[in-house]
């Protein structure tokens, strides 16, 4: 997509039916056809919508989206976002029509949605196991035969797997391999680890095909920002030596790819990469960032504000600030149930509700009979049951049994597979669309 191209609206291809066994749905909505959501009028806070239920800000989402895919353009990029953090085919949908160059999944069942959905061009990121999952692999590439997937190997027993699997049908076109290093997570650990894995590969008599190299840099971070900084930089940099071996191996023509960057390090990869692949004609770098196109009020919010610090996030050639420009697009309604003691209220969401992994949500707004109240500043969550969010209060803060209290969260991958169905809000805060999520 041109830079003067208006990016697309979101839209909803995954129509079903919605009632009230969903989260959010009134009680006594049955059949209800999602295409006609936008017509109902609802607002999380007005009393009809079963609470907790979970929102996406569809202008900041888009907002977010835009600024990306901006930036990734400008710095000679393509970004194929992993869709694991909503699986919800809808929006990863907006980021290929909106330029992505594909889309980014962690297993086949993932893979499977996202091509029931359309979308053919993807990164699996990750190993498939052995014999079992390279069949399971090969099925799904002989089902969906003008698909472009992508793998990860990581051991010459991983490859054997692959290979056995794709000579045993010879119908199956070449399946690209990408060679992973890592650090903390998978990968091979060493240049001769993965010299082999390229070995194997090109053994394979042309049924696999040498398709780049590949990490994850975000498992690499350590507590100590500075130990953090020196070990991701070190793995970028053996990401683009492996890069320059690989090309010598297959010659100039053949396409390779270099793959990395999730929501925290992508400045980082960029600055180690880049250079790299914008003097080879035939390669490209993919970032695979998925969570900064939802941002949050918590970990990813303390992300960017460590990529401002490095000054890593440009627009138009200008260092701008990442953590004022992204805007977090997810919310979790849920009403106060009691306040049983003045410096306590109980909110009806717990554990199996809202992500914790990486802070706790954090109230925004507090909603009264249709008025917007500012929340009184000390209040927190201090604590969370499977059903229950306890809010620390001064005894005399303004808030009441039956408010409907607006949170933000903090790690949207570990909120949003908590939903079978994502409600995006207007300008206005009313229900627009209904995305309905895989995460099986």
């Amino acid at each position: 997509m041109s830079e003067n191209t208006p990016a697309p609206p979101l839209v909803v291809h995954e129509n079903f039916l919605l009632d009230d066994r969903v989260r959010g749905v009134p009680p006594g909505t049955s059949g209800l056809d999602s295409r006609q959501v936008g017509q109902q009028g609802w607002h999380p806070a007005d009393g009809r919508m079963s609470l907790p239920l979970l929102t996406l800000d569809e202008a900041a989402f888009t907002s977010n989206r835009d600024l990306f895919l901006r930036y990734v353009r400008e710095q000679g990029a393509e970004i194929a976002p992993h869709a694991k953090t909503p699986m919800a085919p809808d929006l990863a949908r907006s980021l290929v029509e909106a330029g992505a160059w594909g889309t980014t999944v962690a297993d086949i069942r993932q893979a499977t949605v996202m091509l029931k959905a359309g979308l053919t061009r993807l990164i699996i990121a990750n190993e498939v196991g052995g014999a079992g999952g390279a069949s399971r692999l090969a099925a799904l590439a002989g089902a969906w035969p003008d698909a472009e997937l992508n793998i990860f190997a990581d051991s010459v027993p991983a490859v054997g797997a692959l290979a056995q699997a794709w000579r045993a049908n010879s119908a199956l076109q070449p399946l690209p391999v990408l060679v992973e290093l890592g650090a903390a997570r998978a990968g091979a650990r060493s240049t001769a680890e993965a010299e082999a894995i390229a070995d194997a590969i090109a053994a394979t008599g042309g049924r696999l095909l040498i398709a780049g190299v590949a990490t994850y840099e975000g498992a690499a971070a350590q507590s100590d920002p500075v130990r953090a900084d020196e070990v991701v930089s070190a793995l970028l940099a053996n990401v683009g030596d492996m890069f320059l071996r690989l090309r010598a191996r297959v010659g100039g023509e053949a396409p390779l790819i270099a793959t990395a960057g999730g929501s925290v390090f992508f400045d980082k990869v960029v600055a180690a990469l880049s250079h790299i692949v914008a003097k080879d004609s035939n390669a490209r770098l993919v970032l695979r960032s998925g969570a900064i196109f939802f941002h949050d009020h918590g970990v990813y919010d303390r992300s960017l504000g460590a990529v401002d610090a490095r000054n890593g996030f440009t627009v138009n050639g200008a260092s701008v600030s990442a953590r004022r420009l992204f805007r977090p697009a997810l919310r979790i309604w849920a009403e106060v149930l009691s306040r049983p003691e003045p410096s306590l209220a109980i909110c009806g969401m717990g554990m199996r509700d809202v992500s914790f992994d990486q802070g706790f949500p954090k109230p925004l707004m507090v909603h009264r009979a249709g008025h917007a109240l500012a929340v009184p500043p000390k209040a927190e969550v201090i604590k969370l049951n499977d059903q229950h969010a306890f809010l620390s209060l001064q005894p005399g803060d303004d808030i009441a049994v039956g408010d409907v209290v607006e949170f933000g969260i903090s790690h949207p991958c570990t909120c949003l597979d908590r939903y079978r169905v994502i409600f995006g809000v207007d300008g206005n805060g009313h229900v627009a669309h209904a995305f309905p999520t895989y995460f099986g």
